[in-house]
Parts: structure tokens; sequence; C-alpha cells
């Protein structure tokens, strides 16, 4: 009897350890498999991220976060940098981000990357030409990918709700060797 009830103890203190962190990784964390070409070379197709389903519960959006989010209304989650914050005018002229006027470097985006493409691998355009908006609005961001010429972003669906954010992206797991934790 006492060398079960021992068996039961030390089963206890292996089995509580690992519901807490199964319960801890499923409230805070989610898992997200890049679908698409849109965010190469940051993220490719196939890979498996973590994404922090609480960051944005205690902070805001920054600048180049990846992020994962759900545009309004539709059941498919997408990966995309985010670029303008509530406030910001955003425009790019000759591949350069002009944040309020201010020019702002893509350190994701290689010299290699604008020479392949033949130099304007983002297209010029400022938000009030796209949305009708000079800035971003309150409680929204301006997402796009890294693979400009290939994303379909906030320059076709507009603005995503800050509200609609899944998570910010942490970690790219898989595969193993391409294993990540910094996306800026």
């Amino acid at each position: 009897m006492k060398q079960k009830k021992k068996h039961l103890t030390a089963l206890k203190w292996f089995i509580t350890p690992i519901l807490i962190i199964i319960f801890v990784r499923a409230l805070f964390f989610s898992n997200y498999v890049v679908e698409g070409h849109s965010m190469n070379p940051t993220l490719e197709q196939g890979n498996f991220l973590m994404v922090n389903k609480m960051v944005y519960a205690f902070s805001q959006p920054e600048r180049f976060d990846v992020i994962v989010f759900r545009q309004e209304g539709q059941d498919v989650n997408y990966v995309k940098r985010v670029i303008g914050l509530p406030g910001d005018e955003i425009e790019y002229i000759k591949d350069i981000l002009y944040v309020n006027g201010q020019p702002v470097m893509e350190p994701f985006i290689s010299s290699d990357d604008l020479k392949v493409f033949g130099g304007n691998f983002t297209g010029d355009f400022s938000l009030e030409e796209l949305t009708g908006v000079e800035k971003v609005p309150k409680g929204h961001v301006f997402v796009i990918g890294d693979n400009r010429l290939s994303s379909f972003d906030s320059r076709h669906f507009g603005y995503v709700a800050v509200k609609d954010i899944v998570g910010k992206v942490h970690i790219r797991y898989w595969p193993v060797d391409d294993f990540n934790t910094t996306f800026k």
C-alpha cells in the first residue's frame, strides 16, 4: 500500500508540471504554419511559428513587429509586418519608407532584394492614395508582407484593427535549421 502511494505521489509530481505547461502554452501561445510566399525571405512557406497571444494585452504593436491577424469577416489568419502605427502618415517613394515625412530604414529588406526586382520593390504610394485617409486610424495598424511584389496586405484590404491581431510572432521553430527569434 505504501509503495502504491509513493508511485501515485511521483506520478502527480510528474503530470502536474506537464499539465501546467500545456495550460500556459494554450493560454499564452498559438502555433501558426506559414502559407504562401508573402513574407519571403523572412518567413517561408511551411515554417512553423509560435505566436505570443498575450503580448498586446499589455502593450501596443510596434513598427516592424511580425504579427498574425485575422481579417474581419474571414476565417483565415495572415502573417505580415507592421509598417504603420495609429496616427502615422505612411508613404513609399523609390523603395524608401517615409513615416511622418521622415525616411525610415527597413533592415529586413536587403539591397540585393531591391536590385533583383529592378529597384521598385514596394511601389510608390501614400496612405491617402490607397485609403483616402491621410493617417493610420486609432486602433489600427498598416501591414505589408516582406515580399512586396507577392503580398496581399493593407495596400489591398486596408488597415488591420488591433483587436483582430492574434499575436506577435516570437519563434520560428521549424525547420530546426532556421530556428529564429528575431524578425527585425
